[in-house]
């Protein structure tokens, strides 16, 4: 895998409306997040012969054809793509394949979902999340986090740090739903327990609206009009057995897998990254994800996760968009953005630079995790 490197790019992204956007269905938000993208990339839908979508939990009836059929292209490569949080990243190395392979030229990577203002089902149940009394997908987060707080001394004190530093990356960001809502330490500690041992602002948000991006090959990304942001690494490991079953109860995350690959094909060490992009339907999953990425070890997150560090400012920063906490949850589709905005210099008052006196990025670290710690995948991006 290692020939992959910097053999393809992403082109385009797409946004919509997010937060709470009632009347909208998921399918709209797959169509409208692709047409964006499209345009984003100086395409026309003619260009484009390659979809993956991410199947929208609250809504099986939406499909890749029938997304294909809304857009109005006849795809060579087609596919759905469902490893929860993980399908951004998974999308994005699939897609990479095969425009290397000539199977595609440009592949159109979506997600949509009407998670606030629709389907009261979605996320009620991930792969048996139903057993033994447990209901959505905080509670097998929360028995890995109590579990977490025994092996490595975790807690509040630390998850306090990644809510609030994130929250000041979304108080930069016009698009994120928390935008104009401050979070102080005070605020973390009296929101109100949801599930032992989280507190409301330890749990992402969950909000309406949809994402994408485009891939294709490095030759034909210089002819798109944005700044190509290429794929120097990438790799995936899926536990696949949830937090019941799992014989790591701290929290099976496939990070370190995924990580190891992403960085052998970039041929970097984790010291050559710039800013990290982390699925955060957690704050435990953040410091999980990090410490298996090799920035700390297990039970050091406490030591190492500062708000002045990860914030504005700071020397390790992470989830300049707020992320899934603050920002917005699109799944995997929120970090995966981010790191493309973040690369093209198109951030805004939260981009990374003397605007927030940071350094400018030239190599951006993507997670994405998805169900409960079962599914990961993870991508280097550089400038």
């Amino acid at each position: 895998m290692e020939n992959m490197k910097d053999k393809t790019a992403i082109v385009g992204v797409g946004y919509t409306p997010q937060g709470k956007v009632p009347g909208r269905s998921s399918l709209s938000f797959h169509v409208e997040a692709a047409r964006n993208a499209i345009e984003d990339a100086g395409l026309g839908t003619k260009d484009v012969d390659g979809l993956l979508i991410q199947p929208s939990m609250g809504d099986p009836s939406v499909t890749a054809v029938l997304v294909a059929q809304h857009l109005g292209i006849r795809p060579r490569f087609l596919c759905a793509h469902d490893a929860f949080g993980a399908s951004a990243a998974c999308q994005a190395q699939h897609a990479a394949w095969a425009v290397a392979s000539g199977l595609a030229n440009y592949v159109v990577c979506t997600y949509g979902e009407n998670a606030r203002s629709g389907s009261s089902k979605y996320g009620s149940a991930l792969n048996g999340g139903l057993e033994y009394g447990m209901f959505g997908a905080a509670s097998a987060y929360a028995l890995a986090a109590r579990r977490g707080m025994h092996e490595f001394g975790t807690g509040p004190e630390t998850w306090a740090e990644i809510a609030v530093g994130q929250r000041k990356w979304a108080n930069l960001n016009p698009r994120a739903y928390m935008y104009e809502k401050q979070m102080t330490y005070d605020d973390y500690y009296n929101s109100k327990k949801v599930i032992e041992p989280f507190r409301l602002f330890d749990i992402c948000l969950i909000t309406d609206g949809g994402r994408a991006f485009i891939v294709t090959t490095a030759e034909r990304a210089r002819d798109c009009k944005k700044t190509p942001v290429f794929i120097m690494g990438m790799g995936q490991d899926h536990p696949a057995t949830n937090t019941p079953q799992a014989d790591y109860l701290a929290g099976p995350t496939g990070a370190k897998r995924s990580g190891e690959q992403a960085y052998k094909m970039a041929q970097i060490s984790k010291d050559e990254v710039d800013a990290c992009e982390i699925y955060d339907c957690f704050t435990y999953t953040v410091e999980l994800e990090l410490a298996d990425y090799g920035f700390f070890r297990n039970g050091e997150g406490k030591d190492f996760l500062k708000a002045e560090r990860i914030g504005p400012g700071g020397d390790f920063p992470m989830n300049t968009s707020g992320g899934l906490l603050s920002e917005s949850y699109q799944q995997g589709f929120t970090p995966l953005t981010e790191a493309v905005v973040q690369l093209r210099r198109e951030a805004g008052e939260r981009q990374l630079g003397p605007a927030t006196k940071t350094k400018e990025p030239e190599i951006i670290l993507v997670s994405n995790n998805g169900g409960a710690l079962q599914t990961h995948s993870t991508l280097i991006l550089r400038r």
